[in-house]
């Protein structure tokens, strides 16, 4: 039991992420929603031990590219985006991050992936396509909000693989709370100053409690924990429940609407990552030398 919970709960928090998020943009700007969920996650995690443990000296240049790639950037298009487009819509966007992760993979190492992994990747970046194609349709604002998530995806597909050497060498609790740190510095300039001029609500400040020290910080923990019980492939199950969670919310608490293509790209999107996870993890175990390229989809950063 407990080992189905340290799965799904990631998920269920990830998922409603960007349910929060859209409920702190009630208060504050974007960028001030970035900023606050990322204090509040990077002095939560400061209470875990764990966290604060040494690194490798020579690691740091890599941190400091993960506090940008994993937390800053990203962090700062959702806000942005579902400024445009519907919470639900975000987060079934964010589904594509295993398919980006697996692809940037192939490009890194120079290797092109397994013939069910390419058509894998290939089916989810079509159903991403379905998915946003009635918001690009649409043009203007809409298409702007679909392209800041895509363009969050991608950086976190960067992220996932800048992150796993160096998890590998310092454990995952002390790169992240490091990488935060980064992105804190990063996001003062814009964030603070927007932080300090909210107009607060109690629904708001919930919110933006839940989003920082949840989604960025229990559901990391509870992942790393996942990884070392269980295994990093079976860990990164609780991805598929993030697009599901995320569009339950956004319709059935802020009425959202979600255009039936939306959601038949979706569905694409999610058999196609689960797909690629059995591939690579076939193609794994027939040549071990093949999981630097096409290994098990890592775990989701945070939403």
């Amino acid at each position: 039991m407990i080992d189905w919970l340290l799965i799904v709960l990631p998920g269920v928090i990830w998922g409603a992420s960007f349910l929060f998020i859209a409920e702190g943009l009630t208060a504050v700007p974007p960028d001030g929603v970035t900023f606050i969920r990322i204090a509040i996650g990077f002095l939560t995690l400061s209470l875990v031990p764990g966290a604060r443990k040494p690194i490798v000296r020579s690691d740091w240049k890599g941190v400091a590219a993960l506090g940008l790639l994993w937390f800053a950037f990203p962090m700062s298009m959702f806000p942005h985006a579902e400024q445009w487009i519907s919470s639900a819509l975000t987060g079934m966007l964010n589904g594509t991050v295993p398919l980006f992760a697996t692809a940037v993979a192939a490009v890194l190492h120079r290797r092109w992936p397994p013939s069910m992994v390419a058509v894998g990747i290939a089916a989810g970046l079509f159903g991403g396509v379905l998915m946003a194609w009635p918001g690009l349709g649409a043009g203007g604002s809409s298409a702007l909000g679909i392209v800041l998530v895509i363009a969050a995806c991608v950086s976190y597909g960067f992220a996932v693989n800048l992150a796993r050497p160096l998890q590998q060498r310092n454990g995952a609790l002390p790169v992240v709370w490091r990488a935060l740190m980064v992105a804190l510095i990063l996001t003062a300039p814009l964030g603070l100053p927007r932080a300090l001029h909210g107009h607060w609500t109690p629904r708001a400040v919930l919110s933006l409690l839940a989003l920082g020290a949840l989604g960025t910080c229990v559901a990391n923990v509870m992942t790393t924990i996942a990884a070392g019980r269980l295994g990093a492939t079976s860990a990164s199950v609780s991805a598929y429940f993030i697009p599901v969670v995320a569009l339950l919310l956004g319709v059935l608490v802020r009425n959202e609407h979600v255009a039936v293509l939306s959601l038949i790209g979706g569905a694409v999107s999610l058999v196609a990552a689960w797909v690629v996870r059995w591939a690579s993890m076939r193609a794994a175990a027939a040549a071990p030398a093949a999981v630097a390229t096409s290994g098990a989809l890592p775990a989701k950063p945070s939403a």
